[in-house]
């Protein structure tokens, strides 16, 4: 889940941030290990945004953000994103969460 703030509260950027996170949509859904996704908008505020999607696993979601199709339309609108962690692990009963501790790159 990624969220992201239009640089201004004006219909111009709210039509350029809606047709910009409907196409990274639709580019992250042609992915492989896509499960679904949605983009939302707040009500209590309506330049904040959202771009939720979920992943068969957490390598997919990075291998799809870094397609050369996302990385020319998905990761120019990053510069709108709010700077906190945007990946999720689903919280079901009797599964296992990820430990807290740093994760080795190799």
């Amino acid at each position: 889940m990624t969220r992201l703030r239009t640089p201004a509260p004006d219909l111009a950027a709210e039509g350029e941030m809606r047709q910009g996170l409907l196409r990274a949509l639709g580019i992250l859904a042609t992915k492989p290990g896509y499960v679904g996704g949605e983009v939302g908008r707040n009500v209590d505020d309506p330049t904040l945004w959202v771009l939720a999607t979920r992943w068969e696993n957490v390598g997919s979601y990075r291998r799809a953000l870094g397609s050369y199709e996302a990385k020319m339309h998905v990761q120019p609108l990053m510069v709108h994103a709010l700077d906190e962690p945007s990946a999720y692990e689903l919280v079901e009963e009797g599964t296992d969460l990820n430990e807290v501790r740093p994760r080795s790159l190799g």
